[in-house]
């Protein structure tokens, strides 16, 4: 079996230069520790959302929120990230991020309640920070009823950001890292609008092993992710991908994703709408 490593989540074209560098640092320090026949390269075609973990992932990032959903038991957890968030969101505690509430620059919303009857922009029914979170965040508000005209589906953020520019949406949730990445990067496609009110808070989108590796695997994983945070030689690689520092798995609890989902719809708003 030929195993992969991936980085779908802040994959931006402009970004891959820097992501398989960090494959490239993780690869030698796997080598250190008695590891062969890795993956040569970063596979750069994974979706963000791929329909499993199969046995042939060795390394990736994936959504929080699926991991309690379509990926129940296929996944071993191997770091939660610590990011550098933007600015909107600076006091995150460690290991943590938000969805962006995002609209038009000149819109004339000023808080959550002013989308009423608009129409919102969402990547995916499985995104934690396109979907889960939005939902936990306006259930409050819904008062059991539809708070959007309609909800367009996109497909990815970088679309539904797109989307809300045209004028085909109002209003978007986007990843808060997705929405600095695509600043520092790319900044044509934040061009225009402005951010409206952070998410509640979820854990970071963690690094992630199949649950078919093998124990000896999955400990040198781990042990190769912190290495790499802690390594002067790789300070600018970091930096550069506003990683201040990689936590261990049980630095945070995925079942919260799950449990925001059960309290929406305790409060009468079980899908985003």
């Amino acid at each position: 079996m030929i195993r992969t490593a991936s980085l779908p989540m802040y994959n931006l074209p402009r970004m891959r230069a820097l992501n398989a560098a960090v494959w490239d640092a993780l690869a030698g320090l796997l080598r250190d520790r008695g590891l062969r026949d890795l993956p040569a390269s970063l596979s750069f075609e994974r979706p963000a959302v791929p329909d499993a973990i199969g046995p042939e992932v060795l390394f990736s990032q994936t959504c929080g929120y699926p991991l309690g959903t379509i990926y129940r038991g296929q996944y071993a957890l191997l770091g939660v990230p610590d990011y550098i968030e933007p600015e909107a969101v600076a006091d995150a505690a460690p290991g943590t991020h938000r969805g962006l509430f995002v609209v038009r620059e000149h819109d004339p919303a000023r808080t959550l309640a002013d989308l009423r009857g608009r129409v919102f922009a969402c990547n995916s029914r499985h995104s934690n920070s396109g979907m889960n979170l939005p939902r936990r965040s306006l259930a409050p508000l819904a008062g059991g009823r539809p708070v959007f005209a309609r909800v367009a589906m996109t497909g990815t953020h970088p679309a539904s950001m797109a989307l809300v520019q045209d004028g085909g949406a109002d209003a978007a949730a986007i990843d808060s890292l997705t929405w600095a990445f695509h600043a520092d990067h790319q900044p044509e496609a934040v061009a225009g609008l402005r951010i409206l009110a952070a998410t509640v808070p979820s854990p970071a989108i963690p690094f992630v092993t199949s649950a078919a590796t093998d124990a000896p695997t999955l400990a040198a994983l781990r042990d190769a992710l912190a290495a790499f945070a802690a390594a002067p030689d790789h300070a600018a690689l970091r930096h550069a991908l506003r990683l201040r520092a990689i936590l261990p798995p049980e630095a945070a609890d995925y079942g919260i994703l799950s449990r925001y989902g059960a309290e929406a719809a305790a409060l009468g708003y079980p899908d985003l709408a």
